[in-house]
């Protein structure tokens, strides 16, 4: 019998790629208020010298291993104790200038102090477009009255905390929050899911974990020996590896499945 449900945040509450979309949106357009470029194009230069740069450094092994995307390094400040998180942020403001930098160079455009600018925008753009899926809260409340919440979410504490302070409606759902950059391993870690397991008092079959991604909270929860609802709103191609339990484009769908779980 499920007792708990537990839930990732970014693109399963929070619509993040949204808010990182708004974002590269307002700061692209600054750059093409200056110069005559398509912000469209700047975006993708962008998105591009990002990925390159992130890879780059010795902290990507970490960063992969938490969960923390290049997009989420060009706006957090990873105030966090832990030594890699320490050079996280002595890496970050040079790889947001460059990120910018390269890319505005990428359509020709040599203007360091602009590569500046628009890296110390693009994370107030974030901070002020903090997106929820509609249905987020209705289903929340509706899910409370009977099962137990608990939030587990890859990433940096400090970052992901900073998500939670725009959006502190979502915080009072939950019992826990478990952030993989706390714990010390990521999804799809099984240590994490069974960590998040003891902290809720419960066996793996009493548990049941709702994410966007696959080969994070479906592969953890697989692994860990949980059921595993898959939202797939965007019709994403499946996997023949990693095969959820459940497969929904609506959070809603959840409600049918609980009932015969």
């Amino acid at each position: 019998m499920i007792k708990a449900i537990f839930f990732d945040l970014d693109d399963t509450l929070l619509w993040d790629q949204k808010s990182v979309q708004s974002a590269f949106d307002a700061t692209c357009q600054v750059a093409a208020e200056k110069y005559d470029i398509d912000p469209k194009a700047l975006e993708k230069a962008v998105r591009e010298e990002a990925r390159k740069l992130y890879a780059s450094y010795e902290t990507y092994s970490f960063t992969q291993m938490i969960g923390i995307n290049p997009f989420e390094g060009l706006w957090g400040n990873f105030l966090d104790e832990d030594e890699n998180f320490k050079k996280m942020k002595e890496v970050v403001p040079g790889y947001r200038k460059d990120a910018w930098t390269n890319g505005l160079k990428a359509l020709g455009i040599e203007d360091e102090a602009l590569g500046y600018e628009l890296a110390e925008r693009f994370p107030q753009e974030r901070r002020k477009h903090p997106y929820v899926y509609e249905e987020s809260f209705q289903v929340l409340d509706k899910l409370k009255k009977d099962y137990r919440l608990l939030l587990l979410t890859n990433g940096s504490p400090d970052l992901q905390q900073t998500k939670l302070a725009i959006t502190p409606e979502l915080v009072p759902y939950f019992d826990h929050i478990v952030i993989s950059g706390a714990f010390g391993k990521g999804k799809p870690d099984p240590s994490i899911f069974t960590h998040a397991l003891e902290k809720m008092g419960i066996e793996k079959d009493e548990a049941m974990m709702v994410g966007d991604n696959l080969m994070t909270d479906i592969l953890g929860a697989s692994r860990a020996g949980m059921k595993s609802v898959w939202i797939n709103r965007h019709d994403k191609p499946k996997s023949d590896d990693v095969i959820p339990d459940y497969e929904i484009k609506h959070l809603e769908e959840l409600y049918p499945i609980l009932e015969q779980a």
